[in-house]
């Protein structure tokens, strides 16, 4: 989609402007902002059929950093400037920047729109648990008793889940990734990109000013082997540093347990990304009594709403190919002031 040429390959540094980053330094976006132009230069696609679209937020500086075309809109409504974009200009290829605040705070109705509906998107949901541009206030996302300057006794809000947000809204493309592991996160983003129809990609992001190490439960490498799986199409839901550990149905519940290789591995089951149950399932798991699930956790491509609306628009004018905006506002009664 919207490649260029062989003989004009591109690499990872076409893709980026020549504005100067402004994160805070060791902040986990600078990681997503490289895995991005990557991807785009592995994918080999086209600078001026892009735009990047963004709300507001750390996250939202996004498309300076792109030398494709970029759109920094107003807070929670990235998704509804990348619908009027898309349908006006199918062929370009479209992704959405937004933070956990962003995207699930006054953006929450937005969202979930642009989800239900099957936009031909990419939206990359950042996930710090917690507001960053504005200092470090608790977000939709932060966890139960987080303290912060808007709620400095602790929390009492129960949490977002992105993941099953998104399935909840109706997505057929849902993905996890790690800011820091960026061949693996590179790999989420170019099936997100190949789906046809709204991609949502939550990507563990680290707030090392305001909210550091919160996900290290699970992203620390000494044990990020034992708390992550990483689930593949196809195949055994195993993890572990060992590989010796594997996810199966408990007995006589609709629920996961974690089983030993050995002891009855023949139960372990079988990644079916296409099951929207099992996604469900696997977005639920939560360290440390179960791993964090990583990579597609469902895709079941369906017609994009892009797609329905141009076919119904070439329906309507074969019906009526003599059609007259004009007339059709100035028929029936009318008055003269």
């Amino acid at each position: 989609m919207n490649e260029v040429a062989s003989g004009d390959r591109l690499t990872p540094k076409d893709y980026a402007s020549d504005q100067e980053i402004r994160w805070c330094p060791g902040c986990g976006d600078y990681a997503i902002v490289t895995a991005v132009q990557r991807t785009l230069a592995d994918l080999a696609v086209a600078r001026d059929k892009t735009v990047f679209v963004s709300g507001i937020g750390c996250a939202s500086r996004f498309p300076y950093y792109m030398a494709t075309y970029g759109f920094h809109t107003i807070h929670g409504r990235a998704p509804a400037i990348a619908t009027g974009i898309k349908l006006t200009n199918p062929e370009l290829d479209v992704w959405v920047i937004s933070g956990d605040g962003d995207a699930l705070s006054i953006g929450g109705n937005h969202l979930l729109h642009v989800l239900r509906r099957n936009l031909d998107i990419q939206f990359l949901l950042f996930n710090n648990e917690i507001y960053g541009l504005t200092k470090g206030q608790y977000s939709p996302t932060s966890r139960s008793g987080t303290r912060s300057p808007s709620t400095p006794t602790g929390s009492i809000d129960r949490p977002v889940a992105p993941a099953s947000f998104a399935l909840g809204a109706g997505a057929r493309f849902l993905a996890r990734a790690v800011d820091t592991q960026r061949n693996h996160l590179c790999d989420v983003l170019k099936r997100a990109h190949a789906h046809r129809g709204a991609s949502f990609v939550e990507i563990f992001q680290n707030c090392i000013v305001y909210n550091d190490d919160v996900f290290a439960g699970f992203t620390h490498k000494d044990v990020a082997d034992d708390a992550q799986i990483r689930v593949e199409h196809g195949k055994p839901l195993i993890f572990g540093k060992e590989r010796n550990r594997g996810l199966r149905l408990a007995q006589g519940r609709m629920a996961f347990e974690v089983a030993t290789l050995g002891e009855g591995e023949g139960d372990i089951l079988v990644h079916d990304e296409t099951d929207r149950v099992l996604a469900l399932m696997l977005a639920e798991l939560a360290p440390p009594a179960f791993p964090m699930a990583l990579g597609v956790l469902y895709c079941d491509p369906a017609e994009s709403f892009d797609a329905a609306l141009a076919a119904q628009m070439e329906h309507a004018k074969a019906e009526a190919p003599d059609a007259d905006v004009n007339a059709l506002l100035r028929q029936g009664h009318t008055w003269r002031v």
